[in-house]
């Protein structure tokens, strides 16, 4: 009696390992090179290539926060900041979930950014809020702070429309944006412009391979085409 209650003790345990060890992790880590870093269609490396790279956490209830970091060059090049402003680190939170076809993210961002600034800091907070049906999502950002350094613009927005779709044949995911970025306070609505792009990805076994096409309607903006190369762990 006591060896068949050790035989299935042992046989339980056995099967259960197992079990345990397909447990997903509420921690996940990306990193990335890009030869180029467009945020809502404008350049933040001069043009230039760039290495990025972001660590999360997620938790089965919805709860989410995060951090990711890249390079950047457009605050010296533009003068906004006298020196070490080579790094963009952006800290979040929020809360996601989904009913049926229908997914919800609403959550608060901070961008940082490293240097000595000439008297305008670019830290910005946003707050956001999006929602998804199936392939396509609609999300609305809003800055309770200047937006990047621009005086008096308080309450800026973003307002973006993404779709996603994979091809599941040949294993590759097709995308499309449209995002118009409206810069609050009076004498900034020169400011205001939209941004588009199509791009294509193919994972790899937790590799990524991308090609994005990018246009704005800035005048004298020209078509930008980004490779980029991608890890998720």
């Amino acid at each position: 009696m006591l060896m068949n209650k050790l035989l299935v003790a042992a046989l339980a345990t056995a099967f259960a390992l197992p079990a345990l060890a397909e447990e997903t992790s509420p921690f996940s880590g990306n990193v990335s090179l890009t030869t180029n870093y467009l945020y809502r269609g404008v350049s933040q490396t001069g043009n230039r290539g760039a290495i990025q790279g972001g660590l999360d956490y997620a938790n089965a209830n919805g709860v989410y926060v995060g951090a990711w970091g890249s390079n950047i060059s457009w605050l010296t090049d533009s003068g906004a900041y006298s020196s070490g402003a080579s790094l963009e680190l952006d800290t979040y939170g929020g809360y996601r979930g989904a009913a049926g076809d229908v997914s919800y993210d609403v959550g608060f961002l901070r961008y940082n950014y490293s240097g000595e600034h000439t008297g305008i800091s670019a830290n910005t907070n946003e707050l956001y809020g999006a929602v998804g049906y199936k392939w396509v999502t609609a999300k609305y950002s809003r800055s309770f702070t200047d937006l990047f350094g621009v005086p008096d613009s308080k309450g800026s927005t973003y307002l973006e429309l993404n779709g996603s779709y994979t091809l599941e044949e040949p294993g590759i995911t097709l995308g499309a944006h449209y995002g118009k970025q409206t810069v609050a306070g009076t004498g900034n609505d020169g400011l205001t412009y939209s941004d588009y792009n199509v791009k294509a990805s193919k994972d790899f076994g937790g590799y990524g391979l991308g090609i994005l096409i990018n246009k704005t309607n800035i005048t004298g903006d020209k078509t930008r085409y980004v490779l980029s190369v991608s890890h998720s762990m």
